[in-house]
């Protein structure tokens, strides 16, 4: 049974009232999966299913929900359930959770928790959730670089069991500062009579206070599963598992696929006026763009009036320029992302793009002069559409690449208002060029 069917049967037993059946179908799913399943709910049915969660899985299943999501189920929880749903959970997705309550209400779980998931668990909340702080599982296994192979095996068969995506154990001093990492590999393949400080290697640690991007980033970079996290004095805190980082990638990128059409991090079926709310503005900035495109068409009507071919064609030239302009901005977003523009290569790609833009502009103006000669039996009209095209595909390469460098700069996340400022480029010089053009060279007199 694929997703569909699945969310297709779930609904049709709910409207029926067959819980049972909810129940049994619930009970086949990973926690993951019913994540997935209560994101693509509406809100009404969402908490009905909600409700037929086993409590023992609801904290599995809390983890793995979008933030938008996850804050809805909480509010209909009381403090001592959020407890004790998060009571068997890895220490970095308890926190996870608790960020997303209230902060009133942070103080009363916390308080009907047991003494020690309370203390490992404000260790965590004293970071900012974007930090490898706030990333970190306290889960992990610190040994001794002073004691044999063979001790640290003992020891590991006394304790029964390992923290999950363990690959290697973390080597400290008396005083708790990092020393290096003695991996499984090599603790199970090295001669047992050896040292753990003989055996490890001294992989970096991270400081606890690295962002989220630059920790994903390293781990991307670096093949990592795991990696230890430093308080500025070089003591163990923690350590951030490749599961975590995939959460922040997937986080990032859908942050930037919703900031680059004007949303928030809304939930699909979020209320009818928060979500107006959220993409009220973003349209009512767009508006004022267009109104300034409008604005300049309007200084050339009589133009327009004596030559109707002009209201015909104008829009090719706007068009390709926003289509040129869009493919230029996404490379530079997504460089600026992956950290892969800087102040050393910017001005080489601004180059580039212009270099593109021109070949680009070249060409394809070739095609509209011909296509509008052939079409308005007017040579000099085809030629002016190709000037025009050619200036705006350059203009527009140029505006890809130098808003995003721009609103970085001071600050702005470029995914979010880069689209609405290159369309105003492109429309309002493309919309000038072609208008104020044909007016030189096109009226008599």
């Amino acid at each position: 049974m694929n997703e569909n069917q699945r969310l297709e049967s779930l609904l049709e037993a709910l409207s029926s009232e067959q819980f049972d059946r909810v129940r049994a179908l619930l009970s086949e799913l990973h926690p993951a999966e019913t994540a997935d399943l209560l994101e693509s709910l509406p809100p009404k049915a969402r908490v009905k299913i909600w409700d037929l969660i086993e409590p023992e899985f609801e904290g599995d299943v809390l983890a793995h929900t979008q933030d938008a999501v996850r804050a809805d189920l909480l509010e209909h929880m009381q403090p001592q359930e959020v407890a004790e749903a998060t009571k068997d959970l890895e220490t970095d997705d308890a926190a996870d959770i608790l960020q997303d309550l209230p902060e009133e209400l942070v103080g009363s779980v916390l308080l009907s928790m047991d003494a020690q998931n309370r203390e490992r668990v404000a260790s965590i909340l004293s970071y900012h959730e974007d930090t490898a702080g706030g990333l970190m599982n306290i889960d992990m296994i610190p040994v001794r670089a002073d004691v044999t192979l063979d001790v640290v095996s003992r020891y590991l068969r006394q304790l029964g069991e390992i923290p999950e995506q363990t690959d290697s154990l973390i080597v400290v001093d008396r005083q708790n500062k990092y020393l290096g990492l003695l991996s499984l590999a090599n603790l199970l393949t090295r001669k047992h009579a050896a040292t753990v400080g003989e055996t490890m290697t001294t992989e970096a640690g991270i400081s606890a206070d690295t962002s989220a991007h630059d920790v994903a980033k390293l781990f991307e970079q670096r093949d990592l599963i795991s990696v230890p996290v430093i308080d500025h004095e070089g003591k163990l805190l923690g350590r951030i598992t490749v599961d975590d980082v995939l959460d922040v990638i997937q986080e990032e990128a859908g942050h930037t696929v919703l900031s680059m059409a004007g949303l928030g991090e809304d939930d699909l079926f979020a209320p009818v006026l928060s979500s107006a709310k959220h993409r009220a503005v973003w349209l009512g900035i767009n508006l004022l763009t267009a109104f300034l495109a409008s604005w300049v068409i309007g200084r050339f009507e009589d133009t327009i009036q004596q030559l109707v071919a002009l209201a015909v064609l104008m829009p090719i030239v706007a068009s390709m320029g926003g289509v040129a302009g869009s493919q230029t901005l996404t490379l530079s977003i997504r460089g600026l992302a992956l950290g892969q523009i800087n102040k050393n290569n910017s001005r080489a790609l601004m180059f580039k793009e212009l270099a593109v833009g021109a070949f680009n502009g070249l060409i394809w103006a070739c095609v509209v002069a011909v296509v509008a000669w052939l079409w308005f039996k007017d040579i000099s009209l085809g030629v002016i559409l190709g000037l025009a095209m050619i200036i705006n595909l350059i203009v527009a390469a140029l505006a890809g690449a130098l808003i995003p460098l721009t609103l970085k700069r001071i600050g702005v996340d470029p995914a979010i208002a880069g689209g609405v400022l290159l369309t105003t480029v492109t429309d309002v010089v493309g919309f000038m060029t072609f208008l104020g053009l044909a007016t030189l060279f096109l009226l008599p007199g």
